[in-house]
């Protein structure tokens, strides 16, 4: 590792074909999966491959292959992960000349576009791959981890992207947008009898508040797995743009040209990063998910353990009925703490008499100002398997629940609010619930009420019978 970490590399701006084994360090900033091939020269056996593109300057990285039997693929492939500093010693460039990277990329699917004008190849017998050691290489190398491979004002907002709508179908595009959720990988079997997996992860910008992003490699996914949604700005080079007939919306799809940039160390993202904190600590993120359905057509009755094990076997966003007693129901609290007023398009808290609202990053803030004010309350519900803590409760489900608005609310005694209270305290009631991850809340979930009211003894019992059996 010393011996590697002494040697002169050659810049990735310099390398010409005249270089015969040229030596070349660079931080990884993507990497494809292993993929086989019937070996023509070998009838009967496969050849591998795997591609991944290095960086050793803001403006210089190189795509590179790498070729060669199943042990000696797969151990490189394994031997480093993106964001990883590494040399390679005797680097051969390809055998058949070296062309314009614009033609290769003809006739290499998997290939990302660079400004670059030649690739490099790897083999098991003209090429050493290793991690480097040198940490003054390190410490030069590790921040182009965080600049885009693209222009970072050339980019779409997800709004831009839903507005222009099937006009995009089929193009390639740049995105910046927050991470707001990261589902659970599905692994699949293709008629053919390949193994596959596919991860959907869920953006969020000031203009749109959820916007999916699926992943099929394995490298990809697993990049995606270390990400802190709420927390995480993504510039997502060349990803390709397409329509969701099943969502009936459009849809990003990372392919074999994308580069994920975690963070990228811009202005632009920066500024997105300060909206995602603020907005996900007013809890206006919670709030999103799936669009509320009529409460009708919500069927599945659950306990309260089967809303815990169901929320925390997958991440997305579900709704459910539970026949549970309300544990906690504070309406004889003080009325600023039962009635709230909040900022229209961020949900952000502000006083009664706002005239604007107080979040710097409200997306809503060159536009006139609008609020709301409603009860706006935290309650538990209970039943023999467990309890569901702070679900939120809030107008206008909370005043049907009710039987009043908050005008009237504010104009009852004391004594017409404790009555209120243990009209539902401990009582069995009928819960329409939302389920959402959380990552304000210690359990990791939140319920949110959509409807609520006193349950019928007789469909209690007939609910109840059923799950117990």
């Amino acid at each position: 590792m010393n011996k590697m970490a002494a040697q002169t590399y050659i810049a990735i701006s310099e390398l010409h074909p005249n270089f015969s084994h040229p030596k070349v360090t660079g931080i990884i900033i993507w990497k494809s999966d292993v993929k086989s091939f019937p070996d023509r020269k070998n009838i009967g056996s496969d050849r591998f491959t795997f591609g991944f593109t290095i960086k050793d300057s803001p403006d210089f990285f190189i795509n590179v292959a790498a070729w060669g039997n199943d042990g000696y693929i797969n151990g490189l492939s394994n031997s480093f992960y993106i964001g990883e500093c590494a040399s390679w010693n005797e680097l051969r460039l390809p055998q058949c000349n070296v062309v314009l990277n614009m033609i290769n990329l003809a006739s290499s699917e998997a290939c990302i576009c660079c400004l670059s004008l030649y690739r490099l190849l790897v083999t098991e017998a003209h090429s050493q791959v290793y991690l480097c050691a040198d940490m003054d290489t390190i410490d030069k190398l590790l921040p182009l981890i965080c600049l885009p491979v693209k222009d970072s004002r050339d980019f779409y907002s997800l709004g831009d992207i839903v507005a222009n709508g099937q006009r995009l179908d089929g193009t390639v595009i740049n995105i910046l947008a927050a991470v707001k959720l990261i589902g659970e990988p599905k692994q699949f079997t293709t008629s053919d009898g390949r193994k596959g997996q596919r991860l959907e992860v869920k953006l969020f910008d000031d203009s749109v508040s959820s916007f999916p992003l699926v992943c099929w490699d394995r490298e990809v996914i697993q990049l995606v797995q270390t990400l802190i949604p709420k927390e995480t700005v993504l510039f997502i080079a060349d990803a390709k743009i397409s329509f969701d007939s099943f969502r009936n919306g459009m849809a990003a799809t990372v392919n074999s040209k994308t580069i994920i940039t975690v963070n990228p160390d811009t202005r632009e993202a920066s500024l997105l990063f300060s909206y995602a904190k603020e907005v996900s600590e007013s809890g206006a993120l919670e709030q999103d998910g799936p669009e509320d359905i009529p409460v009708e057509s919500i069927t599945d009755v659950c306990t309260v353990k089967q809303l815990k094990q169901k929320a925390w076997e997958s991440p997305e966003p579900f709704f459910g009925i539970t026949y549970s007693f309300i544990s906690k129901l504070d309406l004889d609290s003080s009325a600023s703490k039962v009635i709230k007023t909040r900022c229209s398009r961020c949900k952000f808290q502000v006083t009664e008499d706002a005239q604007s609202c107080t979040n710097q990053l409200c997306p809503g803030w060159d536009q006139p100002f609008s609020a709301s004010t409603g009860f706006d309350l935290l309650v538990d519900f209970t039943d023999h398997t467990g309890t569901l803590q702070a679900c939120t409760l809030r107008s206008p489900v909370a005043e049907n629940m009710l039987g009043c608005t908050t005008e009237e609310f504010t104009s009852f005694t004391d004594d017409e609010r404790t009555a209120m209270k243990w009209k539902f305290l401990l009582e069995r009631c009928k819960i329409y619930v939302k389920i959402l991850p959380s990552t304000k809340m210690r359990t990791g979930i939140k319920g949110m009420v959509l409807a609520c009211s006193l349950a019928d003894p007789g469909e209690v019992k007939q609910h109840m019978s059923a799950l117990l059996q």
